[in-house]
Order: structure tokens, then sequence, then C-alpha cells
């Protein structure tokens, strides 16, 4: 999300978790929203990154169907 206050004079960006809880937020000011947004973007898919991991592709999205 992008976010600018009257007094700053610029625009800001913020990463927001699912509850609605602040991540990170940037300390540069960015003249558009749009840099704003572009930077906040290009700064989660950092922390996807390094959060990701190694990928175990032996895991499934939906649990395995009941045996009887």
């Amino acid at each position: 999300m992008a976010y600018s206050t009257p007094s700053s004079g610029g625009w800001y960006w913020r990463i927001m978790d699912y509850s609605g809880e602040l991540v990170e937020e940037s300390r540069e000011r960015f003249p558009t929203i749009g840099e704003a947004v572009a930077q906040g973007a290009k700064r989660l898919g950092q922390m996807n990154l390094a959060a990701a991991g190694p990928v175990n592709t032996g895991l499934s999205r939906t649990p395995p169907a009941p045996r009887f």
C-alpha cells in the first residue's frame, strides 16, 4: 500500500500482513504514488524470496482424500 500525509509532500510504501499489521514501512519519500508502489512491490519480492527458503514439492495445498 502507499500513503501520503499533507505535511510530508511525498509518498511512502507500507507492507502489511493479512491481519492488517504493519510489517515494514519505507523511510524514503517518493515523488509519485507509482514510484512508491513500485519500490514497495520490489521490497515485498525481496522479503518473499528470503522467507521462502527451499521449495518442497512434496507438499500439497489440499489434504489427501480419506482412505476407507
